[in-house]
């Protein structure tokens, strides 16, 4: 409203006669009307040189919002790391001051050098809002503690340093494992600071009673730690490459994990949440895809073998489009108790998948017969029987929880 009056009165300087009907107007304090009547008059009034409409709506533009992109499955691994090795540094401790009191009338005051401040420690935290080992740096070095003072101050201490890691982080110094972090807000102190020093006061005796000596801060502990990252699933699933572990991941839980039609599209584990009516919540990961020699350091190796010994129950997904499905099995089976005797007898189903496929259905009853446990024909494109999937995978976690498994475990991970 304020910039149409603007116009009208730069308009109002260049006809002085049209004043007279515009004070009426306004006058009865209609501005309303007077905007209404006044529009049809300024489309007929012309500016010497230029023509100006002042009826002429603002043709701006609306910028929609733009949509987050998703990040691609090579800028994802640039975020994931997991493994990290470090080099901690301890914070030394503050020296000891060496001081004689002075005050007036007071010769002889004394000794009053205070000690020096305790070095800052380095220990591991778990927190579950951290998801990869990408923001621990190579070296972290603690705070020092302070020197001591006179008048008997104390030097103050180092500030203790927290690396937050994911939970299912493993801590280990040359192949030996130090701790486990796999609760929430677990905590290992890994190097101690120093010790501050003591000042000349601390030195005062009855044989002694000027001490002129103060000793220095100990050197904080120094140690190069290897971090290792399992990731913390009820399930897993395991497959050869481009079997449909991802797709089928999308299609029973809130993950969106990377889907194309070449092999080693997964380049980092995914972890999905399974809901459930009763809101029990069942976590199942997405292992990147394991080949013929895969315990050998073949394909992508065992760097993420090591996130399946954390499952307490496996999902063998099979691609039936594949000429002899049942052989993926036996490959399967033949490279996890390489990598680790037993784990592949740990509570298991076998999920055929692309099921909608032209010949899967031969391929499928070929597979029954090489196999004498439970096999669940899916399709994790068009959603078929994805739902007994489901049904299925809550009686293997209910068993967990009752400890029916092969694996005992005190505390059952819930989510």
């Amino acid at each position: 409203m304020l910039a149409t009056l603007s116009s009208f009165q730069s308009l109002l300087r260049l006809h002085p006669g049209r004043r007279l009907g515009l004070a009426c107007i306004f006058a009865e304090k209609k501005l309303a009307c007077a905007a209404r009547c006044l529009l049809p008059a300024t489309w007929r009034l012309k500016v010497p040189g230029r023509d100006v409409s002042t009826a002429a709506p603002l043709q701006a533009k609306v910028q929609a919002k733009r949509k987050k992109r998703e990040f691609s499955e090579k800028k994802l691994t640039r975020h994931f790391v997991d493994h990290r090795c470090v080099r901690l540094v301890a914070g030394s401790g503050g020296k000891g001051a060496c001081s004689f009191h002075s005050e007036p009338r007071k010769e002889w005051g004394g000794p009053d050098g205070g000690n020096g401040g305790d070095g800052g420690s380095i220990s591991f935290k778990a927190d579950r809002f951290v998801k990869s080992l990408a923001q621990v740096v190579p070296v972290f070095k603690a705070e020092d503690g302070h020197s001591g003072g006179s008048k008997n101050c104390y030097g103050r201490n180092g500030r203790p340093t927290f690396i937050c890691v994911p939970i299912g982080t493993v801590v280990k110094e040359q192949g030996r494992t130090l701790m486990d972090l796999s609760e929430h807000g677990q905590v290992y102190l890994a190097v101690f600071g120093g010790a501050g020093g003591k000042g000349n006061r601390f030195f005062l005796s009855n044989e002694n009673r000027a001490p002129m000596s103060a000793t220095p801060g100990s050197v904080g502990q120094e140690r190069v730690l290897h971090l290792e990252l399992r990731t913390m699933a009820h399930a897993g699933l395991v497959g050869f490459p481009n079997a449909g572990k991802s797709s089928l991941l999308r299609a029973i839980s809130n993950a969106r994990p990377a889907v194309a039609a070449y092999p080693f599209t997964t380049l980092n584990p995914h972890v999905g949440i399974v809901k459930y009516r009763d809101h029990e919540q069942v976590a199942v990961a997405d292992i990147p895809g394991i080949i013929e020699g895969a315990h050998l350091n073949r394909g992508l190796g065992i760097s993420f073998l090591r996130h399946i010994e954390r499952c307490r129950f496996l999902l063998f997904v099979l691609d039936l489009s594949s000429p002899e499905p049942w052989t993926q099995l036996q490959y399967l089976r033949y490279e996890l108790d390489q990598y680790e005797p037993g784990l592949s007898q740990r509570p298991h189903a076998i999920v055929a998948n692309k099921i909608d496929l032209p010949k899967a259905r031969e391929n499928f009853h070929t597979l029954k017969s090489h196999v004498t446990q439970r096999v669940i024909p899916v399709s994790a494109v068009t959603g078929h029987n994805t739902e007994e999937l489901i049904l299925h995978l809550r009686e293997l976690y209910d068993g967990y929880l009752h400890g029916d498994g092969s694996i005992e475990e005190e505390n059952p991970t819930r989510w």
